[in-house]
């Protein structure tokens, strides 16, 4: 017995290590495009021989391919075409899995797709009013399978919308008339009846209340059954950060008076979290800064996050800042939309320009109007201490912040195509001495790949501020703007761009009324994990509002390197001054978690 499995063994081991030699695909007539769909719907034209496969592997993918082959041929409309795959000269349907020979040389595909065959007919019926179906799924037309399935998608996807959750396909007709070399086709839609939302039930939560979690959903229970309602619901369920898994499950069977019954499956997250951050800058030097963050603070998704900050550490920027804030969030708190939002800080900047220390608390509403433009209005209260050179003053500030994000990025930490745009105004009246202005900024940026592969990314930035209705006088200092450094323009000492100014016979600088940037990035995947960037960067600020009266500019230029990780690129940048009397004789090294925009 043990003579046989041995004997058994070296059999099975020699009919699995020998490789073919060579597989080729050979189609009929000089179709380029069918010929490339057709090697990349073979199996067997993709196996690796350096993998070690075996014949038997050989003869399992080119089995397979009889099936795979076919069904590419009627998804470019050659509906009597024939194939024909040989294996050292026998047909691979003849050979048994597993009486694979012990050696294989060639592999040969051999396909004749026949005539291209059109619509004779192209019906799907019924159809919602105003729906358009595929160009492509009409008489005259290539009659490609894969435009039939498009079109009874659409047609099954708009009666959903419509409230008909359990529309499918139902009667078709199919006839291939080779004389003619037409296809007629005919499918009938089953829309059953028009539903509304039914029950709605919880499962998988533990310490999220269930009564929260049906707020938050805002599932229409009553009203017209509507997918988009579905993916909103999940959507502002991710949202809140307090589950790893959200999944809305329709009923298989329409419930009582045409009621449709969903289930909402949810997996909760961890509900504490911390981490940190850190940025070196030679000029600017170390920034350390951390988080602790709770998900559910209050049972009901709510999230309660703390942050520390410190900075300025070794730099050459004045002295060392803090800042320690505090947040909360809670969604859902008029209708599933509006969220409402809180926020406490305490900070010192030390500025090479003012010292100002600032205590700032501002609570607010947060509502999205599209599925990517949110919008949000809130009211604080400021009050600071703030030693300049032209002396020592205290305010207290009464604001309305708003603000409104676009975000069409397809990622927001590595973003290789999409824009971003962000827009704040900040009227402010000071309590005591009644003067009052805004503050008003905005941040665009926009991402664009090349290549097949999508190595090389341009990326573009511009950001644009003013304050209106102050003077440089009785602007608070923070809100005042300068250049130069990582935020800003690299290369650049921080902060060194702003307003030239005179009091007493001596002269100071301070931030302006305008201000007015870009950055501009070529990014270059040179493999997965490495990546290279050139960048130019340009800044202007000005004395007045409104981007008028004096002005001044400056531009820096370099190169980086990135490293792509799982929580985004670890990221190197070298920056040197491009404009005045110094370029090109310093540099400033910059290192930070993220891309720079």
């Amino acid at each position: 017995m043990q003579k046989t499995i041995s004997i058994l063994a070296v059999l099975l081991a020699s009919s699995t290590a020998v490789f073919a030699q060579d597989v080729t695909l050979d189609v009929l007539g000089d179709d380029e495009t069918l010929k490339g769909v057709l090697t990349g719907a073979s199996l067997a034209l993709s196996l690796d021989p350096e993998e070690g496969l075996g014949s038997q592997d050989y003869i399992a993918a080119a089995r397979a391919d009889y099936r795979r082959l076919v069904t590419a041929l009627y998804g470019q409309g050659h509906y009597g075409g024939t194939v024909s795959i040989l294996v050292d000269g026998r047909e691979a349907s003849s050979i048994a899995p597993l009486d694979a020979p012990r050696q294989i040389s060639t592999v040969s595909l051999r396909v004749d797709p026949g005539p291209q065959f059109t619509f004779g007919k192209a019906t799907l019926q019924p159809l919602p009013a105003g729906i358009v179906l595929p160009e492509g799924f009409a008489a005259g037309q290539v009659a490609q399978s894969k435009v039939i399935k498009q079109a009874v998608g659409e047609g099954v996807d708009a009666w959903r919308s419509a409230g008909y959750a359990k529309a499918a396909a139902g009667d078709q007709q199919v006839t291939a008339r080779h004389p003619q070399r037409e296809l007629d086709v005919a499918i009938a839609l089953d829309t059953g009846p028009q539903l509304t939302f039914g029950a709605l039930t919880i499962t998988g939560n533990t310490d999220v209340r269930t009564a929260r979690i049906e707020k938050i959903a805002g599932l229409p229970v009553g009203e017209i059954y509507d997918p988009e309602d579905i993916k909103k619901a999940e959507r502002r369920l991710r949202a809140t950060g307090a589950f790893d898994s959200i999944a809305a499950v329709e009923a298989d069977t329409i419930g009582p008076n045409n009621t449709l019954p969903i289930e909402l499956q949810v997996i909760e997250s961890k509900p504490r979290r911390f981490g940190f951050g850190l940025e070196l800058s030679s000029i600017e030097g170390l920034k350390v800064s951390t988080y602790w963050m709770h998900r559910n603070f209050m049972n009901g998704a709510e999230r309660f996050r703390v942050d520390g900050e410190v900075s300025g550490i070794g730099g050459e920027t004045g002295g060392i800042d803090y800042r320690l804030g505090a947040s909360f969030e809670r969604p859902a708190v008029y209708g599933a939309e509006t969220d409402f939002f809180a926020r406490a800080e305490l900070s010192r900047t030390d500025e090479p320009d003012y010292l100002l220390d600032k205590v700032a608390f501002e609570m607010g509403l947060t509502r999205p109007i599209w599925d990517d433009l949110t919008a949000q209005i809130g009211v604080g209260l400021l009050s600071a201490r703030e030693v300049t050179p032209e002396g020592t003053r205290e305010y207290t500030l009464f604001t309305l912040p708003l603000e409104a994000t676009l975000e069409r990025r397809d990622n927001t930490t590595d973003a290789k195509s999409g824009y971003y745009i962000n827009a704040e105004l900040t009227p402010f009246i000071d309590i005591f001495s009644g003067d009052y202005g805004a503050r008003m900024f905005a941040d665009a940026r926009a991402y664009r790949s090349f290549g097949a592969d999508e190595k090389l990314t341009l990326a573009a930035r511009t950001q644009a501020g003013t304050v209106l209705g102050g003077d440089l006088n009785n602007t608070p200092a923070d809100y005042l703007f300068y250049s130069g450094g990582g935020g800003s323009v690299r290369g650049q000492p921080y902060n060194s761009l702003g307003v030239t100014r005179t009091s007493g016979g001596e002269t100071y600088q301070t931030g302006g009324l305008s201000y007015v940037g870009a950055q501009l990035e070529a990014r270059y995947s040179v493999t997965d994990k490495i990546g290279v960037v050139g960048f130019y960067d340009f800044g202007q600020v000005g004395a007045d509002a409104g981007f008028g009266g004096e002005t001044q500019w400056h531009a820096g230029a370099g190169i980086g390197v990135r490293y792509n990780t799982g929580i985004g690129p670890i990221r190197l940048d070298i920056g040197t001054p491009a404009s005045g009397d110094n370029i090109a004789k310093s540099v400033a090294v910059y290192i930070g978690i993220g891309q720079s925009f």
